[in-house]
C-alpha cells in the first residue's frame, strides 16, 4: 500500500468541485463528488433518532439496489428539524444536480451540515448546481476545493488517499471528511465521502464500511454530542478492472486494509481538529478481557471532561483516568491497572498496579505539552485492545459554541 497526495478525486473516474454560492458568508459552501460511470454505493449514518432530511434520503436510496453516481453536499445549513419542507428541499437539491448531470435522481446522494433548524436556501442551491457541474474536474485541486467547501468550524480540510495492487491492477481509495464539533459518532463522521475504483459487490462494500467504522469513526469524540447529520457515503465505480470481489477473500482484506487506513486517518484528523482543541489525545487500552471491554474503557477516558481539561493544562492527573475507567460500566480489577503517557518527548509510567508511581512531574508536563499525546491503560487481564481518539477541552470550545449561530 502506498500513501499518495489527494482525496476524493484520486481514484479513476472521479471528479469533484467546491464553490461559494451564498449559503454562508464569504466561504465555500457547496461541494459535488461525481463518478463518470455508475458506481456501487454504501454508507453508514447517525444513530440519533432525530435525523436530518439528507440522512433519511440517503438511507432510503441505499436500501434499494440503486447505482450511485453523485454526492451533493452543502455547508452552513444542516436541514435538520425542518419537517416536510426540509424533505422537499432536500429532494429539490438532489434533482438540481441530477438534471444538471442528466442522471436519474435515484443516483444522487445528499449531505448537509451547519445550523440545525434552518431551512435550506433552495433557490440559491438550485442556482449553484449548474456551476458545481461546470467546475467539475479530476485534479487534486478540485478534490481539495470540495473538502474545503464542507467545512464549518473546522480549521483544516481533511483528505487522505492510498493505492495498492490486486495482481497487476492498481486500486485507489481516497476520501474527505469534515467534523470539528458535535462529534460523538455511533456510526461514522459528521460528513464523509470515500471514493474507490475497485470492482466489488454492493454487499461486500457495505460489509467493509459497516465493519470498519467500529474501529475508526466510532472511536472518536470531541464533545459527546452525536449529530443529526452524521453520514459516511462510499462509491466504488469498478474502473480498476480487477476481478470482482464477491466474498471475503485475499482481495477483500487488502481492500479493507487500504480503506481502513483512509478512514482512520480522517477520523484522527477530525479528533485533533476538535473545536478549540490544541492537541490530539489517543487512548489505547491493552490486554483487556474482551474487545468490548477495551472499547468501552477507551471511550470513557476519551470523553471525560476532567481528563480532557487535565490534558489541556498539561497536568498528569492519573486519578482522573482511573475514575473515568471506573464509571465506564464494565468490570475490571483496578489493583492490576498500569497507566502510561507517551508523546515524542518520551514515555512515562504514572500508575503501577492501581497506585501512582513516584513519577517526574516535570517530565510528565513536557510529555503532555506535545501536539499529539497518547495515554495507555494496561489492564493485565487478557489479549484484547482498542484505541479511541479525542482532544483536549479548552477555553476556545466555549467561545465557539456560545455564539455558534452568530
Amino acid at each position: 500500500m502506498e500513501i499518495i497526495n489527494g482525496g476524493v478525486t484520486a481514484a479513476k473516474g472521479f471528479k469533484a468541485s467546491g464553490i461559494y454560492v451564498g449559503i454562508k458568508k464569504k466561504r465555500k459552501d457547496m461541494a459535488l463528488v461525481y463518478s463518470i460511470v455508475p458506481a456501487v454505493g454504501a454508507g453508514v449514518f447517525t444513530t440519533n433518532i432525530v435525523k436530518a432530511a439528507p440522512v433519511k434520503w440517503d438511507m432510503n436510496l441505499l436500501k434499494e439496489d440503486n447505482e450511485i453516481q453523485a454526492v451533493i453536499l452543502n455547508s452552513g445549513v444542516a436541514n435538520a428539524c425542518t419537517g416536510e419542507l426540509g424533505d422537499i428541499n432536500n429532494e429539490k437539491m438532489a434533482k438540481a444536480i441530477a438534471d444538471a448531470l442528466s442522471l436519474p435522481i435515484s443516483s444522487v446522494l445528499t449531505a448537509s451540515t451547519g445550523v440545525i433548524g434552518k431551512q435550506l436556501p433552495i433557490k440559491i442551491i438550485e442556482g449553484g448546481s449548474k456551476k458545481l457541474v461546470d467546475e467539475l474536474s479530476d485534479t487534486k485541486e478540485s478534490g481539495l476545493l470540495a473538502a474545503e467547501a464542507i467545512m464549518t468550524t473546522d480549521t483544516i480540510s481533511k483528505e487522505c488517499a492510498v493505492t495498492f495492487l490486486l495482481g497487476d491492477k492498481k486500486v485507489t481509495v481516497g476520501g474527505m471528511s469534515k467534523g470539528s464539533g458535535m462529534i460523538h459518532p455511533n456510526m461514522a463522521t459528521m460528513l464523509g465521502v470515500v471514493t474507490t475504483d475497485i470492482l466489488i459487490s454492493k454487499e461486500m462494500l457495505q460489509e467493509v464500511v459497516s465493519s470498519d467504522v467500529h474501529d475508526t469513526f466510532n472511536m472518536i469524540s470531541v464533545d459527546r454530542d452525536t449529530s443529526t447529520n452524521d453520514s459516511l457515503m462510499v462509491m466504488a465505480n469498478g474502473l480498476a478492472a480487477n476481478d470482482m470481489i464477491t466474498e471475503k477473500n485475499e482481495a477483500y482484506y487488502l481492500f479493507y486494509e487500504a480503506f481502513h487506513y483512509v478512514t482512520e486517518t480522517l477520523a484522527k484528523m477530525m479528533a485533533g481538529d476538535g473545536e478549540g482543541a490544541s492537541k490530539l489525545l489517543e487512548v489505547s487500552v491493552i490486554n483487556a478481557t474482551t474487545k468490548d471491554q477495551a472499547i468501552t474503557l477507551s471511550k470513557s477516558i476519551i470523553t471525560s471532561n476532567l481528563v480532557k481539561t487535565a490534558v489541556f493544562g498539561n497536568d498528569a492527573n492519573c486519578g482522573r483516568i482511573l475514575c473515568a475507567m471506573g464509571y465506564a460500566g464494565v468490570e475490571f480489577d483496578p489493583d492490576k491497572v498500569d497507566i502510561f503517557i507517551e508523546s515524542s518527548f518520551g514515555k512515562l509510567q504514572l500508575v503501577e498496579n492501581g497506585m501512582a508511581t513516584d513519577y517526574s512531574e516535570e517530565l510528565a508536563t513536557k510529555i503532555l505539552s506535545d501536539k499529539e499525546v497518547t495515554a495507555i491503560a494496561d489492564m493485565k487481564l487478557g489479549m484484547a485492545s482498542a484505541k479511541a481518539w479525542g482532544c483536549d477541552l479548552t477555553y476556545d470550545y466555549i467561545k465557539i459554541n456560545a455564539d455558534y449561530r452568530s
